[in-house]
């Protein structure tokens, strides 16, 4: 089991752009599955982006364009930059590796 802890989340104004953070209490490998996921208020939590086993990398199609997923081995750490944010983009966000899930990160997106 890994523990992940994810910061960079906060307020940021339509058209502004955050870059979130997955850090992991120990070493994480390529080989495995590590994703973003998100869960606005009254709805069903997301898949936001994904990296999969084989390195291909698929994003939901409301994000396509404007987050991309990316990893640091050596720091045990991944992440989403997410730009041209949208006031839709409200969320929690929470990493996931493999099995294991991040407490989240609020992210709000308004004037």
């Amino acid at each position: 089991q890994v523990q992940l802890v994810e910061s960079g989340g906060g307020l940021v104004q339509p058209g502004g752009s955050l870059r979130l953070s997955c850090a992991a209490s120990r070493s994480i490998f390529s080989i495995n599955v590590m994703g973003w996921y998100r869960q606005a208020p009254g709805k069903e939590r997301e898949l936001v982006a994904i990296i999969g086993r084989d390195g291909n990398i698929d994003y939901a199609d409301s994000v396509k364009g404007r987050y991309a997923i990316s990893t640091d081995i050596a720091k045990n750490t991944f992440y989403l930059q997410m730009n041209s944010l949208k006031p839709g983009d409200t969320a929690v966000y929470y990493c996931k590796y493999n099995l294991d899930r991040g407490q989240g990160t609020q992210v709000t997106v308004s004037s």
